[in-house]
């Protein structure tokens, strides 16, 4: 349970009380619970969709929908993972040797790479969980989005994936992950999300599948790209992994709802 705890501790902003000293023994369990995490805000932005959809049921309804779910997954993860996905752009962005960028990312002020990239982002998961709530499928979609993107974590943190620095989350957490365990969690998202598929839209069941694998695969290259550019990963860099992959995600689901709808 400490790991659970810890877990949603350093992902949302559940309070979960003192947990104690904090090992990577630890961390790494609780890392192997990101998707759980994931699981549970998906569940929360699903609902927000459902309900407002169903008060509102228009275009812009599902708009009004989308604008307060992704509102919601900021508020619940303290925004901590968008702080860190316009850190990780400016610092990827600056074109500056690996200390100098380090040291732009650990600043904090979020600089122009940043801007434009959190606008961007923004605006994509917005626009792409519109459309899929339009299409019907938003509350599903977002719950794989969402999932995805923590499940984007415990790739980061994958052996053999150093830390760029020697503190703060990413020297906790890096490397803790056996290979095998993070394959495990890919594998169980994509037959999940294609048992989903079969279930409620046989006819277009490769759908969720393809949105969690292509989320994962673009997370996989932000990942490595740190690591050769920043010579590893950091919080911040995971938590660019979970935007990118979360909003990846939604992306492909979009694509394909936007095809279906214009047909």
């Amino acid at each position: 349970m400490r790991a659970l705890r810890l877990s949603f501790g350093l992902l949302t902003v559940i309070p979960v009380g003192a947990i104690g000293d904090v090992d990577r023994h630890l961390a790494r369990k609780a890392i192997l619970l990101a998707p759980l995490v994931g699981l549970v805000l998906g569940a929360l932005a699903a609902l927000v969709v459902a309900v407002v959809h169903a008060l509102v049921p228009s275009t812009l309804g599902a708009l009004l929908a989308a604008v307060l779910a992704v509102a919601l997954l900021a508020y619940l993860t303290r925004a901590l993972h968008l702080d860190g996905l316009a850190d990780t752009a400016d610092a990827l962005g600056s074109g500056k040797p690996a200390d100098a960028a380090l040291e732009i990312a650990r600043r904090g002020d979020v600089g122009p790479f940043g801007v434009v990239t959190l606008v961007l982002v923004l605006l994509m998961q917005v626009t792409a969980l519109a459309i899929a709530t339009e299409a019907g499928w938003g509350g599903m979609t977002v719950v794989i989005a969402v999932v995805t993107g923590r499940a984007a974590v415990v790739v980061a943190c994958t052996r053999g994936i150093p830390a760029a620095r020697p503190e703060g989350l990413g020297a906790l957490v890096a490397g803790t992950v056996p290979r095998w365990a993070s394959a495990a969690w890919a594998v169980a998202l994509l037959v999940s999300a294609a048992l989903a598929g079969t279930w409620l839209t046989p006819d277009a069941a490769w759908t969720w599948p393809l949105a969690v694998a292509v989320g994962l695969a673009v997370a996989a290259l932000l990942v490595r790209r740190a690591a050769r550019r920043l010579g590893g990963v950091t919080g911040d860099v995971m938590g660019a992994t979970v935007e990118t992959a979360s909003t990846t995600a939604l992306l492909v689901a979009a694509l394909t709802y936007a095809s279906a709808l214009t047909s």
